[in-house]
């Protein structure tokens, strides 16, 4: 039930924890598998060290034990020398950042598959000296379908989601288009701690996705309305006012990397870090974060026939409920306790905890924890270490297994889940939980 541990080639734990982790998500490997199936028709064989993506798939696909590895503990420095063929120096020898090296992996994929499919060089003689293509295998443009392009060099990974960007004036009201913006991980700041209340995951959630005013700002809807109102020729100066902005989540991706910064600063400017425990669940729900497309305002006689229904009992599965219990299966919009939650149900492991967030019976967006990296020590030196979960076994290759693991580059042990979730988190690695009826849709999506 263990894993193979990795070698530290010094000051390297930031990487061998970040590998850890990234080998416990089934759906990322399964994403650079269908990504790198074009490289086994090349004839190079070095191909491997040319491209980030199999090297990775490699090392991953080892350390969750779907390659039978040669010893019991990796050696991943051939990461950090296709790093530097993308141009990344990455020093082995100096202090350095697992959330780092989470980007420079992600954004070095998206590089390469904006690179493809490649043209050949003029100057690349092993490509010019291959056999030429049979007379009878080409075919005439204007006669056939041009191939389409491959679909996975457009494809996002699975971590890549999406922020809505919302500004509303405060002055008349008027909403400015919705802004996207793109993110592969959710970096979240710690929000001060209040005596006596536990900080959860859910305070740092709310606190990143809190509406914050933003002044001097020019509204082109006050600016017209003025110009409404004023004289044929008299110039009109563009309205200032205060605008409110939120972020929410547009896209929520299949695999969910969240940061807690722990990084803070003195009054004096010296960097300080922050040890304050934050709570985490083994199931994380996102529905009250993400994003939803703003309806009609309703009009005075909507809301008089919805009032009217209100008053009367309402049936649910055929069953009459009074009008507070119909609210209650509503379900509000009130803080769903991610992150607050009871020593039984850390024991149950394996249930669904539909009994520790009441509000939301169905969740749409559910993720499930699969690996937390730790860092202990200071900003001036620390260790990474990882607890993940253990691969599933070969008779349930589907699975999701119960044990975890705590390891420290090469040292593996098993651990559990108490004390995960007790660790002072400074990435947490989720993926998302499809119910039957979305797995359904998935499947039909598919064959279309």
């Amino acid at each position: 039930g263990l894993v193979p541990g990795l070698l530290n080639l010094g000051n390297t734990c930031f990487m061998n924890s970040l590998l850890q982790g990234l080998s416990s998500c089934p759906s990322f490997i399964k994403w650079l598998e269908e990504f790198t199936a074009q490289y086994k028709t090349e004839q190079n064989q070095s191909a491997e060290h040319q491209y980030l993506s199999l090297t990775l798939l490699h090392l991953l696909r080892a350390l969750s034990c779907q390659e039978v590895p040669e010893d019991d503990v990796l050696d991943a420095s051939c990461l950090l020398e296709v790093l530097r063929i993308y141009r990344w120096q990455i020093s082995s020898f100096e202090e350095q950042d697992a959330h780092e090296l989470f980007h420079v992996l992600t954004s070095s994929l998206e590089d390469e598959r904006d690179r493809q499919p490649r043209v050949t060089h003029l100057f690349d003689v092993h490509s010019l000296e291959q056999p030429e293509i049979i007379q009878k295998q080409i075919t005439c443009r204007t006669r056939g379908s041009l191939p389409p392009m491959s679909s996975r060099w457009k494809s996002q990974h699975p971590f890549h989601g999406r922020l809505t960007s919302n500004m509303v004036c405060k002055h008349c009201e008027h909403q400015s288009p919705v802004r996207y913006d793109t993110f592969d991980s959710l970096s979240l700041s710690i929000p001060a701690a209040v005596w006596g209340r536990p900080l959860t995951l859910d305070h740092c959630l709310h606190h990143f996705i809190s509406s914050e005013s933003v002044k001097d700002v020019v509204c082109d809807n006050c600016t017209k309305i003025q110009a409404e109102g004023t004289l044929n020729g008299q110039s009109i100066e563009n309205q200032r006012t205060t605008f409110v902005k939120q972020l929410k989540l547009g896209k929520l991706p299949q695999c969910l990397c969240i940061h807690l910064q722990r990084l803070s600063w003195s009054n004096q400017g010296t960097p300080l870090k922050r040890h304050e425990h934050v709570q985490f669940n083994e199931f994380l729900i996102m529905d009250i974060y993400k994003y939803h497309v703003p309806v009609h305002k309703p009009s005075q006689n909507d809301l008089n026939q919805k009032n009217s229904e209100e008053t009367k009992p309402g049936t649910k599965d055929g069953i009459a409920v009074k009008p507070s219990d119909a609210e209650q299966t509503h379900g509000t919009k009130s803080l769903i306790m991610n992150g607050a939650c009871s020593t039984s149900f850390l024991m149950s492991s394996g249930t669904f905890p539909l009994t520790a967030f009441p509000e939301c019976s169905s969740p749409v967006y559910l993720y499930r924890l699969m690996a937390v990296v730790v860092h202990h020590g200071d900003m001036h030196s620390g260790h990474f270490v990882t607890y993940r979960r253990s691969p599933p076994s070969s008779k349930s290759p589907l699975s999701v297994s119960n044990q975890w693991l705590w390891i420290s580059d090469d040292t593996v042990r098993k651990a559990s889940l108490q004390e995960v979730l007790s660790s002072s988190a400074y990435l947490l690695f989720y993926e998302r939980v499809h119910s039957k009826v979305q797995h359904q849709r998935l499947e039909l999506r598919a064959e279309e």
